[in-house]
């Protein structure tokens, strides 16, 4: 069966599903409304099916040779009192290396953001990907599910377990003490928060996540590269002030739109992926991290 893409989707269905994830629109009200769009046959039901994540093809398996993959907990005395992640690392490293902390979506450590995590190892990085969801049972392998629990967080101590994830990648025996955090949605607004709260990062990368209140900007150290989708026009809308401030900061940092695309391009398990966005993205990111981590 053909993949399905954006341009397969009404725009106000995509505006409607943008709603529904992020907790602004209920499944019911995102099927009624959705409905009204819907054609040859096709249901609300069956477009929010279509518009989903399904995890079935991953890019690096969870039990390649080339890596060594475990689920570990730490400390996090400010947060929740404790956080479990994803540590992936190449499997025959001959020497320190530089670490990436991964931030998931608003629905936790799902098989994506694993997945992602495994490609970042396979460019000779640790990466270390937690589970804001862990303090409530952990992702719990339905996004409809994971959603939910996601409003039930307790967001002071969610982001406190953020800072405490980024500090243990500096402590790792294996690790060269350079630290970078890549985001995406949600976890693209965290690495902005992070980039605020931690000084001494090393780089940050953000994928269409909201930004810091402008009065924070002055804190950011690190040099930034924010990724944004042409056709998120609610997340954009905060970027001329974040600029501005970033500006008025002397912050380092690169800006890119990427035309035509969808919030979410770089997610491959819908429809709203973009292929070539995110082959761009992601060559550039792991450009900004060899520049900043690994030289």
């Amino acid at each position: 069966m053909t993949r399905q893409s954006a341009s397969d989707f009404d725009p106000e269905v995509l505006k409607l599903f943008d709603q529904y994830v992020h907790g602004q629109l209920s499944r019911r009200d995102f099927m009624t409304q959705a409905g009204r769009y819907a054609v040859a046959g096709a249901t609300g039901a069956s477009l929010l099916a279509a518009l989903s994540p399904s995890f079935a093809a991953q890019q690096v398996a969870a039990n390649d040779p080339r890596i060594t993959a475990s689920y570990v907990e730490y400390p996090s005395p400010q947060g929740y009192g404790r956080l479990r992640g994803y540590l992936v690392q190449p499997a025959n490293a001959k020497a320190k290396l530089p670490t990436v902390l991964v931030v998931h979506e608003n629905r936790g450590l799902n098989p994506h953001i694993e997945d992602i995590a495994r490609r970042i190892a396979l460019d000779n990085y640790i990466a270390f990907a937690p589970d804001a969801l862990f303090p409530l049972g952990g992702y719990p392998g339905d996004e409809d599910k994971a959603r939910e629990l996601f409003g039930k967080l307790d967001q002071t101590k969610t982001r406190a377990d953020m800072v405490a994830a980024a500090k243990v990648l500096k402590t790792l025996p294996n690790a060269n003490g350079k630290v970078g955090v890549v985001g995406f949605c949600y976890g693209g607004g965290i690495a902005n928060y992070l980039a605020t709260a931690i000084p001494d990062l090393d780089a940050v990368v953000a994928f269409y996540g909201s930004q810091p209140p402008a009065a924070e900007v002055a804190k950011i150290k690190a040099p930034l590269l924010i990724h944004d989708a042409e056709k998120d026009a609610r997340v954009r809308a905060g970027w001329p002030a974040y600029e501005a401030a970033l500006k008025a900061a002397g912050v380092r940092y690169e800006y890119h739109v990427y035309a035509g695309a969808e919030h979410a391009f770089n997610n491959d398990t819908t429809p709203r992926y973009d292929e070539a966005a995110a082959r761009l993205a992601w060559q550039r990111t792991m450009a900004f991290f060899h520049s900043h981590l690994a030289s």
